[in-house]
């Protein structure tokens, strides 16, 4: 006899009384015990069960293939609506806004900025002397009882037993104060004028009734003026920090220059090599990146009769047409003249824009083959050196044209986001005939337990019923 089984998926109830001793029952799971019929019961439902889920499998694997081309679309929609933006970024008006460079032969003497326009030009700056603040010394003696000190009208209160330490914080701390103190020597004091500047004899007047305070009238220094001179022009100023020397220029003075003056260089009004630069170069490498992620789904060949999702996510895209087309008209704009433009300022290649192609014997390189962007940025910085205005006009129509391109491929609402929508609903609806073909599976199988399990309670009964015949009949004379 076969003592093989079949799991009711979960089922516990019984097709009737004449089944007992052909189901038993562990936990939630009841068992089909072919003892009666000697049949294999699990192996025989497996098997009918697994014929008649092909359909289902199929559709589920059709419906791997179908999210998985869902998926890589909206990749490829959000790569290339951020290579919009980089092209976007490139007609930009700010990108062109202009500005102009101050730079100083000897930024540790002087150093000149702007943040307005200034005056064009190179500028001789020389400096003789640095300004710096009045300054008196004196010995200081801790009060025994508070103290008024004041200095130049102002006073300061000073609590008694203060230390020579507490008393500079005091003075540093007091905002409204015209000096600042220092502690040198273990019990001197400088005071040194907040202001810079040539103030005259009449400096850092202090009054201190109570006497903390000892001048060493020996050290008292008055404050000097900065003396420089620009392209032989002598001036003087009671800060280093100097604004109307050169128009538009702030220069900040450091040090003497001796007798070889400092050269501060003001340019004419441009655009930033560096910020164009910039975007450029991001537009490039994003434009690789979608060029290459294009390539690899047109290319990756689909696998045939496909039994897993993994299969049949794996090239479905594979020689699109749609996304063929595009890649194309993104490759040939890279290459076309520009309507609209002067000569010399009408194609990317005369700013330094192109597909690295070789010249002479040189063999082409594996980028250059596939259509991928270079640039020499020298050539950019010449052409914005000599023709910014053009440049300008040359990036802001490619960028036009560029954001219509791919814009009616991969912008909201395009060719792209509708694919990817009927993509979804494809899913969606194979998703709910998976659902019903399950249900149906469901059914069919619990019938075929269901039937198993009355002929195996058949066979039973009729077994019974023969043995007992058979025992009368042995029991007549």
């Amino acid at each position: 006899m076969s003592t093989s089984s079949l799991n009711l998926l979960g089922s516990t109830s019984s097709s009737g009384s004449g089944t007992s001793g052909y189901l038993s029952s562990s936990g939630t799971t009841a068992q089909i015990v072919g003892l009666a019929s000697g049949l294999n019961t699990t192996a025989i439902i497996s098997e009918l069960m697994s014929i008649a889920s092909f359909p289902e499998q199929e559709l589920t694997v059709q419906q791997s293939g179908v999210q998985a081309k869902e998926n890589e679309l909206s990749t490829l929609q959000t790569t290339l609506q951020n290579l919009t933006n980089d092209a976007a970024n490139l007609a930009s008006p700010t990108l062109f806004s202009t500005s102009q460079s101050v730079n100083s032969s000897d930024p540790t003497l002087i150093a000149a900025t702007s943040s307005t326009g200034a005056g064009v030009g190179g500028y001789e700056v020389q400096v003789t002397q640095l300004a710096n603040s009045a300054q008196r010394t004196y010995t200081y003696a801790s009060p025994s009882s508070a103290d008024a000190i004041t200095i130049d009208g102002h006073t300061t209160n000073i609590p008694a037993n203060a230390t020579i330490q507490q008393f500079v914080n005091t003075i540093n701390g007091d905002p409204n104060a015209t000096v600042y103190a220092a502690a040198t020597g273990g019990s001197n004091v400088v005071l040194s004028s907040r202001a810079t500047g040539n103030t005259g004899t009449n400096f850092i007047q202090v009054s201190d009734p109570g006497g903390a305070l000892t001048e060493q009238t020996a050290l008292a220094k008055q404050g000097q003026d900065a003396l420089f001179s620009v392209d032989g022009a002598s001036a003087s100023s009671s800060s280093n920090t100097v604004t109307n020397a050169i128009a538009g220029v702030s220069l900040t003075l450091n040090g003497l220059t001796g007798s070889s003056p400092v050269t501060v260089t003001v340019s004419p009004p441009a655009p930033s090599t560096q910020n164009i630069t910039q975007a450029v170069t991001q537009f490039i490498n994003d434009y690789n990146s979608a060029v290459g992620a294009i390539q690899t789904q047109l290319t990756t060949v689909p696998i045939s009769n496909p039994t897993n999702s993994t299969d049949a996510g794996t090239g479905t895209l594979y020689n699109d047409s749609e996304l063929g087309g595009l890649l194309t008209s993104m490759r040939d704009m890279m290459y076309a003249d520009l309507s609209g433009l002067g000569s010399g300022m009408s194609n990317l290649t005369d700013i330094g824009i192109s597909t690295g192609a070789p010249s002479g014997n040189a063999a082409p390189s594996s980028s250059s083959i596939s259509g991928l962007l270079t640039l020499n940025s020298t050539a950019l910085a010449n052409a914005l050196q000599s023709n910014p205005s053009g440049v300008q006009s040359l990036l802001q129509s490619f960028s036009n044209s560029f954001q219509t391109l791919v814009g009616n491929e991969a912008a909201p609402g395009g060719v792209m986001s509708q694919r990817i929508n009927d993509a979804a609903g494809q899913v969606t609806q194979m998703g709910n005939q998976i659902s019903v073909m399950q249900s149906s599976l469901q059914t069919q199988q619990q019938q075929l337990e269901s039937e198993y399990a009355n002929l195996e309670s058949a066979l039973a009964l009729s077994q019974s019923q023969e043995s007992t015949l058979m025992s009368q009949i042995a029991q007549l004379p």
